[in-house]
């Protein structure tokens, strides 16, 4: 490992120092080994629960993908007496001041989950609710759905979900990641960066 990542891997806050995160931000900038460029941090998403049983809503080419009485639309999924909610969890890139998210989702007891679809039509206010993760996250993963709280998104934005205290995910959304763990997670996720990032 490079001198540099081994350097800012030690907490350094401020990210402007950090030649990686500026080739990261810098959409000028082209990896001479393949011509990549970058424009900064983006998301990452998942295409349904982890507990979803009937595949990929995306590769299947649908808007809604129905079987039987189980529903899986993009923001709202039903399935086995459960209801789940697309959800945005975020995570402060320390130095940065900017936050990644995962497009997650939560689950919903019925009565919340029938507040939150009527707050959509303009027929109730939804407040916020307990919900369950529904997916493992990379760097974050457990074998147990982590107990949250969601909360209502901005003006036509998905709700966001903050995961309660006793898990990594916990301090990570309160003190947040540093741009290695968002390295990783990109890496887990199949964009492996740090090649074209790092010093040649």
């Amino acid at each position: 490992m490079k001198f540099l990542e081994r350097f800012f891997q030690k907490g350094s806050e401020d990210l402007s120092k950090d030649p990686r995160w500026r080739r990261f931000n810098d959409s000028a900038y082209k990896c001479p080994c393949c011509d990549q460029s970058f424009s900064g941090i983006f998301d990452i998403g998942f295409d349904h629960p982890d507990p979803w049983p009937h595949g990929n809503r995306k590769e299947s080419g649908q808007e809604e993908l129905i079987v039987g009485e189980d529903r899986l639309g993009t923001d709202l999924c039903r399935f086995s007496g459960h209801v789940f909610v697309r959800s945005v969890l975020y995570l402060p890139v320390k130095g940065s001041g900017k936050r990644f998210g995962f497009g997650c989702w939560g689950s919903l007891s019925d009565e919340n989950f029938d507040t939150y679809v009527k707050d959509s039509r303009g027929e109730a206010v939804f407040e916020g609710a307990f919900s369950w993760l529904a997916n493992s996250l990379p760097c974050f993963e457990s074998t147990d759905p982590l107990p949250c709280n969601m909360t209502p998104g901005d003006d036509g934005q998905r709700p966001s979900l903050w995961v309660q205290e006793g898990h990594a995910l916990f301090d990570a959304q309160q003190e947040g990641i540093s741009f290695d763990t968002l390295l990783d997670i990109y890496a887990k996720t199949g964009n492996n960066l740090r090649p074209h990032l790092s010093d040649a």
